[in-house]
């Protein structure tokens, strides 16, 4: 799809490109499988249309009765950005009670994708170390390991947003920044300003564990879509699993 044109055919064509777009945002940003197909048939039933989806991670297939073919939408990267969701919620549930015309909703959409994302780098990266050093606390750790929790939380968020920026291998960048918290952890154990090792690496991993991915798959799983629900599930498993390989390695050459 052209994100840059505004102006779109009239008719069952716009509709389907206003469905495709409205459901390409929100799998790009974190809604669940169920969630953008039923957005999708609720916008093209407000039209009269009936319609038909298939959406996966990865892509979403899209046809409304006597359009032809049948339309497609890749997604080749997911993000959790959830103010782009709720956006994008609204404006369908404007366009379904008449709120606004079909190519106000397509324009309107046009925005929210090419939106910035809603937090920068700085406050995620200071959201992550904070919240690494609450871990601390809440898996009850001591309080003179708070500061190396918050600097191993927040260096590790920073490594695996860099790398992954400029890789596009989320995998990879999970385990350097799973390598990277446990270096930091080691070094500080050495300099004898940490104390509780173990309490300080489960911490500081924390902000990388893929939670939302974990409970969209179990509500795809609930929903009836066993392909998306799998397919996610073994995501966060790898994810798990790139975050628990660099944490070894660590421990195993130190």
């Amino acid at each position: 799809m052209n994100s840059t044109n505004s102006v779109r055919p009239q008719g069952g064509q716009q509709l389907i490109d206003v469905c495709l777009l409205a459901g390409k945002i929100m799998l790009e940003n974190g809604a669940e499988t169920y969630r953008v197909e039923d957005t999708m048939t609720r916008m093209a039933v407000a039209c009269g249309a009936e319609a038909q989806s298939f959406v996966t991670p990865t892509g979403i297939v899209f046809s409304i009765e006597g359009e032809g073919a049948t339309r497609v939408a890749r997604v080749n990267e997911r993000r959790i950005d959830l103010q782009k969701v709720t956006r994008t919620n609204d404006i369908s549930r404007n366009f379904t009670n008449g709120s606004i015309t079909l190519q106000e909703a397509y324009n309107q959409l046009l925005l929210v994708d090419s939106s910035k994302h809603a937090y920068g780098f700085w406050l995620q990266a200071t959201a992550a170390a904070v919240a690494s050093g609450c871990f601390l606390i809440m898996f009850q750790g001591v309080w003179s390991d708070f500061v190396d929790a918050v600097i191993c939380g927040g260096l590790g968020f920073g490594v695996s947003f860099a790398l992954h920026r400029f890789t596009h291998v989320k995998f990879f960048a999970e385990f350097m920044a799973a390598l990277t918290v446990g270096l930091l952890t080691t070094l500080f154990m050495k300099l004898g300003l940490g104390h509780m090792s173990d309490k300080i690496e489960i911490a500081s991993v924390m902000p990388l564990v893929p939670g939302m991915l974990i409970t969209n798959a179990v509500r795809d799983l609930m929903a009836g879509h066993l392909v998306s629900g799998t397919s996610k599930g073994i995501e966060a498993l790898l994810t798990a699993l790139a975050i628990g390989g660099g944490i070894a390695t660590t421990l195993t050459l130190l």
